[in-house]
């Protein structure tokens, strides 16, 4: 095991530990976005793009952008923008919402359809890859703990909220 980074004195064990795993949670997601983008490239999405697209695959109906948003745990406002992309390009469209006349429904279009099914098929093979050597008790276990802490901290940034 990997001898701890050493905090400024304050950290318990478990505050030191979980600053070490939000650092590395950090670099994780770079490349996470970045291994998106270049897998996703052929298809014509970015990793933006496809946690949209993906996000409304996994609805059984259309969602407003802020339902969106919140199931990504994005700001409303950077989801917006990548919904007006998705929609110039044909992938999504807008419809009204019976339930609230300013917060429109993000609908999927058949174009959209096919790219993120595209993107799935390639998702597959490469997480087939990306995970293989690790024990998927081990992969489930590190699911469990993030899930766990993104719980605790709930739609908060921070501690100062």
């Amino acid at each position: 095991m990997a001898k701890p980074i050493r905090y400024p004195s304050g950290h318990t064990k478990e505050g030191a530990a979980f600053t070490e795993l939000v650092i590395e949670t950090f670099r994780l997601n770079g490349r996470l976005l970045a291994s998106g983008d270049r897998l996703t490239k052929g298809v014509g999405l970015t990793s933006a793009r496809w946690q949209v697209l993906g996000t409304l695959r996994k609805q059984p109906v259309p969602i407003p952008v802020a339902h969106i948003a919140r199931n990504m745990g994005l700001q409303r406002q950077s989801v917006q923008r990548t919904v007006d992309l998705l929609a110039r390009e044909g992938l999504v469209r807008l419809a009204d919402n019976p339930n609230h006349r300013r917060a429109r429904l993000v609908v999927m279009t058949p174009r959209g359809r096919a790219a993120i099914r595209k993107a799935s098929r390639l998702q597959i093979k490469w997480a087939n890859e990306t995970a293989s050597g690790i024990d998927s008790d081990e992969i489930h276990r590190a699911f469990l703990v993030l899930r766990r802490l993104r719980q605790r901290l709930g739609d908060r940034t921070g501690p100062w909220d």
